[in-house]
C-alpha cells in the first residue's frame, strides 16, 4: 500500500535567519508567486508562503540561528542536497542568478541528450537545479 496523494505538487519548508536576501532571490529573482506572510504556527519568526508552479515554498524565517547543515551541495553530506525546478529559459534564469550575485556551482551543461541542466547556489548556499528539457 502506498500513500494516497491528494496534491500534485509537494510543499517545501527552507529555513533561514537570513530573510530579507533569501526572499529577494525567490521571489524577485526567479519571480516565485508571493502568497503571503504568516506567523509560524510553532515556535517563533514568520513563513512567506511563494509558489513555484503548483508547489508551495515556505520561507521560514527564524530570529535565532539553529544548527546549519553542511554546505557543499550533493558532496557536501548526506540528506536533502538539493531540487529542481523544470523550466524552459535556462540560460536566461542562470544569467539572472548571476546578475543577482548568486554563485553558480554547475554552468548549464548537456547531461543526456536533450537533458541540460545548471545549479545555483540561494543566500543560504543551498542548491537549487534548474532543468531544461528539449
Amino acid at each position: 500500500m502506498g500513500i494516497d496523494i491528494k496534491k500534485n505538487s509537494i510543499d517545501l519548508g527552507i529555513v533561514t535567519t537570513n530573510g530579507d536576501a533569501m526572499l529577494a532571490f525567490y521571489r524577485d529573482t526567479l519571480g516565485f508567486k508571493y502568497e503571503r506572510q504568516i506567523p509560524m504556527p510553532i515556535g517563533e519568526g514568520i513563513m512567506h508562503r511563494m509558489y513555484c508552479g503548483e508547489s508551495l515554498i515556505k520561507l521560514v524565517v527564524l530570529p535565532a540561528a539553529p544548527d546549519k547543515a553542511a554546505p557543499g551541495g550533493i558532496g557536501g553530506a548526506t540528506g536533502y542536497r538539493y531540487w529542481t525546478i523544470t523550466i524552459s529559459n535556462l540560460e536566461e534564469t542562470v544569467a539572472a542568478c548571476e546578475r543577482a550575485g548568486r554563485t553558480v556551482a554547475i554552468a548549464p551543461r548537456e547531461v543526456r541528450p536533450g537533458v541540460r541542466i545548471a545549479m545555483v547556489e540561494d543566500p543560504d548556499g543551498n542548491w537549487v537545479e534548474f532543468l531544461s528539457l528539449g
